[in-house]
């Protein structure tokens, strides 16, 4: 009997239809045996923003359910068919790949300022380089995107005397708010940090970022919680450095608990913003932190500043 592919086909069956159908079409998928279902923008009408709690979709989307290769079409179109007679589905096959191989192709070690560098696992490192390890996952976070690549830069820069010759990322306790992979709360201990928070809503982020720190022996270093979990995580201690790679409407909500969370005189930094979000967000922040001329680049911005010593 000849042995089963390692990376089977599949089967995707697809509709395009307005955005009030797309929770039962959704439902409808998934109730005929689909493995995950995938919503996107049918007319290029992007949202790039959702408020907190908010889902917000396209007027219109595409909406794609994936299925086992062996799944019979026929008999899933047919149960579709029944259930919303007048959505228009479109089978077609989907090629196996290994898609984990396939990302990884495109990631190579990178260097993020003098000495920072995120490498995958069983690459080599740039030679005389503080290492992060890092493979691809579910959470987000891998340094390739330039949001990511700022924050990095910044750690990078806070592991080096400044003017004063001081190095404020030593002995640090950093807060990582927003966590995904926990790729920033790793690189901040690699660089020096003494401990780290990961604080992020989706369960998955905060178990990756306690499996990267398990693989770059940091561990012991790192907590993770979710927001109403930082209390009890803090106690009475104040971070000295608070990193938030979100987008500009949490930021914006999220500052108050941003310069409560910080000592006077401690570090911010704050990425996930398009570069014509930077000016309010900056203007706002100013309330309570020392801000420093945003960082641009490919369109997106990080901000930086100190705590004030005084509000």
């Amino acid at each position: 009997m000849p042995s089963a592919p390692a990376h089977p086909d599949w089967l995707e069956v697809s509709a395009t239809l307005p955005r009030e159908q797309a929770e039962t079409a959704e439902a409808d998928l998934l109730a005929a045996g689909a493995m995950a279902v995938t919503l996107l923008d049918a007319e290029d009408q992007p949202v790039l923003e959702p408020l907190p709690g908010e889902t917000p979709l396209w007027p219109t989307l595409c909406i794609t359910g994936l299925f086992p290769g062996d799944a019979d079409p026929l008999r899933i179109l047919a149960e579709l068919s029944q259930r919303a007679p007048g959505v228009a589905w479109r089978p077609s096959r989907l090629a196996g790949r290994a898609w984990e191989r396939e990302w990884l192709r495109d990631f190579g070690p990178r260097r993020f300022g003098r000495r920072l560098a995120v490498v995958p696992g069983g690459q080599d490192a740039p030679e005389g380089s503080v290492v992060v390890r890092l493979d691809p996952g579910l959470a987000f976070g891998t340094g390739n995107h330039p949001t990511t690549a700022l924050c990095l830069e910044w750690l990078d820069a806070l592991a080096q005397p400044d003017t004063g010759g001081d190095m404020p990322l030593a002995g640090a306790l950093v807060i990582d708010y927003g966590c995904g992979s926990g790729i920033l709360a790793v690189a901040a201990l690699k660089l020096g940090a003494r401990s780290a928070v990961g604080v992020d809503l989706d369960p998955q982020a905060l178990l990756a970022t306690r499996e990267n720190a398990v693989a770059n022996d940091v561990a012991g270093q790192v907590v993770t919680c979710d927001p109403e979990g930082l209390d009890t995580v803090l106690a009475s201690r104040k971070a000295d450095i608070l990193l938030a790679n979100i987008l500009a409407g949490p930021l914006h909500e999220l500052l108050p608990e941003f310069a409560a969370r910080l000592r006077p005189g401690g570090r911010l930094a704050l990425s996930g913003i398009l570069a014509d979000q930077a000016a309010p967000l900056s203007e706002r922040a100013a309330t309570w932190f020392e801000i420093e001329q945003p960082e641009i680049r490919e369109g997106w911005a990080r901000l930086a500043g100190r705590r004030k010593v005084e509000d």
